[in-house]
């Protein structure tokens, strides 16, 4: 099981990239706190309506979602954090993300289990970094399709293009 957390997320354009990233990777619910994103439902980046497939659900704080069996890794760029091609991922695991303009704060940081920084200049953009942390747990899974019959089920209807 994965899941997502978005802490008081500010964009419902970010939102939607991240609810399309949540589709592409396999995430089974995105949750959010705080009051900025209230419940906008205009999701113009989620083009592949997965909004509709897969939950999101607005909660109080973390501790709602922290229960037993579930690792609690927060993404933020801060000292002390480990670098995330150096993480293992678990199998159920609740990614926690800050808001995009600012960081998670320690009454969110007391709750994970782990905290893993992506090694860039400077920070990402809010979906940006949850598709990039998507990637690497699937990059590291052994249960991943690399199979041509999966890309040729998964690519976009319009794309026929094919390497020689």
């Amino acid at each position: 099981m994965i899941s997502i957390l978005l802490i008081n997320p500010k964009s419902p354009t970010n939102v939607g990239a991240v609810m399309r990233a949540a589709g592409c990777y396999g995430v089974n619910a995105v949750y959010y706190t705080g009051q900025r994103y209230g419940h906008a439902r205009n999701f113009v980046t989620d083009t592949k309506q997965i909004s509709n497939s897969i939950p999101l659900e607005a909660v109080d704080t973390i501790s709602e979602l922290k229960k037993e069996g579930i690792r609690v890794v927060g993404v933020e760029l801060i000292d002390g954090a480990t670098a995330l091609p150096h993480y293992q991922h678990h199998e159920n695991t609740l990614y926690v993300f800050g808001p995009e303009d600012g960081s998670l704060r320690k009454d969110t940081l007391k709750h994970c289990d782990d905290v893993v920084y992506i090694p860039t200049n400077g920070c990402m953009n809010l979906a940006a970094t949850a598709n990039v942390v998507l990637y690497d747990r699937l990059s590291k899974s052994d249960k991943t399709d690399f199979s041509r019959e999966f890309l040729l089920k998964n690519r976009d209807v319009n794309n026929r293009t094919r390497i020689k």
